[in-house]
């Protein structure tokens, strides 16, 4: 777990994600992203030299009787303050709008739920679990779906809100994540979203998986040219080397 804690520190220092008394609620969907998230920044807390405090936030999109029960029971074993938001979103989305494209709508609604519920909490920050390969797959959906060199940025300041978003796991890839999850036995609540597997980024996560296979340092690149061009804020704080991803199977 330190390899992953460790490399967690460097992205948040890198791009400076976390000052002191800073409150920081982790999105928690219950998978293994934000579970994996939720449980190396419980580990950082008790050593990063801002101090910061921690919570989780899970929003229940009312798909039908989901238990996060574990996610719960999870919190209470890192001492993290657990908050469940009950929401109609799914049922509006599938339902009542019927909507044929529904994942922006949804990220809308999610994303104005979470923050509404941890500005209710006090918090300042809200650390979502995208990883290394979610960066390199955002960056192809813009270019080929916008005409845009783009991507989301580690840090993003929501003006409306006056929230932080940050993502302290660009330095991991889903590969080492995966691994974490299983070697940890987190409880993972399974999505329930009637289009999961069957959007735009899952097309494109498996084209960049079948071109990782023809040109294997191809992910690499991409991360790398982000930050050295730079988008908009990707460019790490003082320096314009790329990371070292962690890819071992063990840690």
């Amino acid at each position: 777990m330190q390899k992953l804690v460790g490399l967690v520190r460097r992205c948040v220092d890198d791009y400076k994600m976390l000052e002191p008394g800073d409150k920081v609620a982790v999105g928690v969907s219950g998978g293994k992203d934000s579970m994996a998230l939720l449980v190396l920044l419980a580990e950082l807390r008790k050593y990063h030299p801002s101090r910061f405090s921690l919570e989780a936030v899970t929003i229940d999109m009312g798909l039908g009787n989901m238990d996060f029960t574990p996610i719960r029971q999870l919190c209470d074993t890192l001492e993290v303050p657990y908050t469940l938001v009950k929401t109609e979103i799914g049922p509006i989305i599938f339902d009542y709008r019927q909507e044929k494209n529904p994942c922006s709508m949804c990220a809308k609604m999610r994303r104005g739920a979470l923050n509404q519920a941890i500005l209710e909490r006090g918090c300042n920050k809200i650390a979502l679990g995208h990883h290394y390969d979610d960066a390199v797959e955002t960056f192809f959906l813009s270019l080929f779906y916008e005409g845009r060199l783009s991507c989301f940025q580690p840090v993003t300041e929501l003006d409306r809100s006056g929230v932080t978003q940050i993502r302290p796991m660009l330095y991991l890839t889903e590969k080492t994540v995966i691994h974490f999850a299983e070697s940890q036995n987190l409880p993972i609540v399974h999505n329930r979203c009637p289009v999961d597997k069957r959007t735009k980024r899952q097309e494109v996560k498996e084209l960049v998986y079948e071109l990782s296979g023809r040109y294997p340092d191809l992910k690499e690149r991409v991360f790398g040219a982000m930050q050295r061009l730079p988008l908009p804020e990707w460019a790490p704080q003082g320096r314009y080397k790329r990371p070292k991803v962690q890819e071992q199977g063990r840690q």
